[in-house]
């Protein structure tokens, strides 16, 4: 909150907002949840707040002092830069401390600093040098606080460190409960006859367990390729080639060293660069991101259906509302709130995806400003699947509404019966079955009437006699408790 409210004020006090050409303190307010541009830090604020020290300014700059400092001391413990002789072990663990302790009024002088240099790297190196000052240990290597870099050598390094650190800490926790969610609805449902549609028109049954088996698994396959991106970086300098490196220390392995200090945050080395690190990696991390959240999106519109139709009814909420007019409404908000949710996500996270890795010849700053929303794209995905938990949460299967609904769909029988015609040899199965049921009313009379005409063995035309809508399942109940 400091920090949001220090942005927000520094920009009012240098005439960066202004208003008729008057600056607007007397319109600027201070940014709580009710007066919050983003609903993400508003209304939704508390549903996103795991987010918001991974994606936050704060979030940023945090990750930004752990690489400068980590590729400080990553050089004290190189034999090979003799002039910069190694750390003690107070001052080593001094530095680290800068880390760990990092806290919103150290990010905000850092802001502080950057509202006089108009460079945000920069300032973080200023800030370091001044905490270094007062410690006659650490202020040895001072001169050597972003040695060689160029910004993005540390820009890229910490915005993979936010995407690698919400990846393990919320957005897979996050998969994995919604996954969780559908296998528990299918084992519970596995053995409910449900009438399928395709196309919306009546087909061949199934079971409401292997319907969500189906998103369930998908769900787990989409973690699986979130979880397996591979997430890169660089640390080669102003255009990728260790220019400065090597004029200050030539006959030294930068390359081997870097790999070595790009790996040791269990990112992947890219030994190819201009000046900034192609996002290819980012790119791909979206591109799945995308994915599950098309298959929730999916599953949205399904259970709202599934909700529309009475296979589901939702359990009421004490105190809640549905309608401000109509007392018996229970609607399927949290799906639609989810729909919303990930259609903005997923406008994002395709356009980052797409934008990110292209930039003009060795560098332009139009990455910066969309890399800065990584944080919202990620944020209206954790939401959306948290109100698709919350909708889950309230669904409770009403079998005999399924029940009623197959019970008269006896015309789903032809399918089985001219397959079954087609085994024995009968000429034109299919088109017999067409003319008896497509677009008229079928009962199970008519049914059985057809079957016992057939010229087929007796035990056969006796299993298709005993079979109902019902009962015509194949393997859906086996796949529903398998997953």
């Amino acid at each position: 909150m400091k920090l949001r409210n220090y942005i927000i004020g520094a920009a009012v006090e240098t005439g960066l907002l202004e208003c008729g050409g008057r600056p607007l303190q007397a319109l600027a307010m201070p940014v709580t949840p009710l007066t919050a541009l983003s609903p993400l830090d508003g209304r939704y604020s508390e549903k996103v707040s795991a987010l918001r020290r991974h994606f936050s300014e704060f979030g940023l700059i945090r990750n930004r002092v752990r690489v400068e400092i980590a590729w400080l001391l990553a050089l004290t413990l190189e034999p090979a830069i003799a002039e910069l002789a190694s750390l003690t072990q107070p001052a080593a663990a001094r530095l680290r401390a800068l880390v760990e302790a990092f806290s919103e009024d150290d990010a905000a002088q850092i802001k502080e600093i950057e509202a006089r240099t108009n460079h945000d790297v920069k300032a973080l190196e200023y800030w370091l040098r001044d905490r270094l000052a007062g410690d006659p240990d650490a202020l040895r290597a001072a001169g050597f606080i972003h040695f060689a870099c160029t910004s993005e050598d540390i820009n890229n390094v910490s915005h993979a460190l936010m995407l690698r650190d919400a990846r393990a800490e919320v957005l897979l926790p996050a998969l994995d409960a919604a996954a969780g969610r559908f296998a528990e609805l299918a084992h519970a449902t596995a053995d409910v006859p449900m009438l399928a549609r395709t196309h919306g028109q009546p087909a061949t049954p199934t079971t409401l367990g292997k319907e969500m088996a189906n998103f369930a698994w998908r769900l787990r396959r989409a973690r699986e390729r979130l979880a397996r991106v591979a997430l890169t970086a660089k640390f080669n300098g102003a255009v990728g080639n260790y220019n400065a490196h090597l004029a200050a220390y030539p006959g030294f392995d930068w390359e081997g060293f870097n790999r070595r200090f790009v790996e040791s945050f269990a990112l992947e080395f890219n030994p190819y660069t201009t000046q900034i690190e192609p996002h290819d990696g980012i790119g791909e991390f979206l591109d799945a991101l995308a994915a599950a959240n098309a298959v929730l999106l999916d599953a949205d519109r399904d259970l709202w259906f599934y909700v529309s139709l009475g296979y589901f009814r939702q359990r009421p909420k004490a105190g809640e509302v549905g309608s401000s007019t109509m007392p018996h409404k229970i609607n399927p908000i949290d799906f639609e709130n989810s729909e919303g949710n990930l259609g903005i996500a997923n406008a994002l996270a395709r356009h980052m995806a797409d934008k990110l890795p292209v930039s003009r010849m060795q560098r332009d700053l139009s990455d910066s400003t969309v890399l800065r929303n990584l944080g919202v794209a990620l944020g209206h995905s954790l939401l959306a699947w948290d109100a698709t938990l919350r909708g889950l949460g309230k669904l409770e299967c009403d079998r005999v509404h399924l029940a009623a609904d197959l019970a008269g769909a006896w015309e789903l029988l032809a399918e089985p019966i001219q397959t079954v015609m087609r085994r024995y040899g009968i000429e034109n199965s299919y088109e017999q079955l067409k003319e008896l049921t497509r677009g008229r009313a079928i009962d199970r009379e008519s049914l059985r009437a057809f079957i016992r005409g057939l010229a087929i063995p007796a035990p056969e035309k006796e299993r298709l006699l005993a079979m109902t809508p019902a009962d015509y399942l194949g393997k859906a109940a086996e796949l529903a408790r398998r997953i």
